[in-house]
């Protein structure tokens, strides 16, 4: 569910896990997973986005505390430890902030959250860069191996007015 806090809107999400299958095996592991995170505004609830803010994150996991590590990528860069995984995805949804000025102040709209594992081999470019191409491509592709973790929530129709009215 969206909150307004200051100028951005939060999502909170505790039904939303990522942390999950073949991706938190290979955390277990000692690997480290990178995942995207994305919040985009519609108009029409199934229209073309008016705004989108993507975040990647990388998450490992201390294999003798047995918690997560999770390092925001984008400038500035931003990092919490020794997090439970129910802790972690949702550190990680706090760190995905919309602008407010990104919402149509006058029309309902709705906000997806999707999110997905990030492809080893997605990395050969800057790894902070992200473009509507990679976005795409990251969350068009099919699972290989059943090994990468995707999904998506959708809250709505929802107006500026009511989310300012819960503050």
């Amino acid at each position: 569910m969206p909150r307004l806090e200051g100028d951005y809107v939060r999502v909170n999400a505790p039904q939303t896990h990522f942390l999950i299958g073949r991706a938190l095996e290979r955390l277990r592991n000692g690997a480290v997973v990178t995942y995207l995170l994305e919040l985009s505004v519609r108009t029409e609830r199934f229209g073309r986005a008016s705004a989108r803010i993507a975040e990647r994150f990388t998450v490992s996991y201390d294999l003798w505390e047995e918690k997560f590590a999770v390092t925001r990528q984008s400038v500035p860069a931003r990092s919490a430890s020794n997090l439970s995984a129910a802790a972690a995805e949702s550190w990680c949804l706090e760190n995905v902030l919309l602008p407010v000025a990104k919402l149509p102040s006058d029309k309902t709209f709705w906000i997806t959250l999707e999110f997905g594992e990030v492809p080893k081999d997605s990395g050969k470019s800057d790894p902070v860069s992200l473009t509507l191409s990679s976005l795409i491509d990251i969350f068009s592709r099919k699972p290989h191996d059943e090994q990468e973790v995707r999904g998506a929530e959708e809250v709505g129709p929802l107006r500026l007015e009511d989310l300012r009215k819960k503050k």
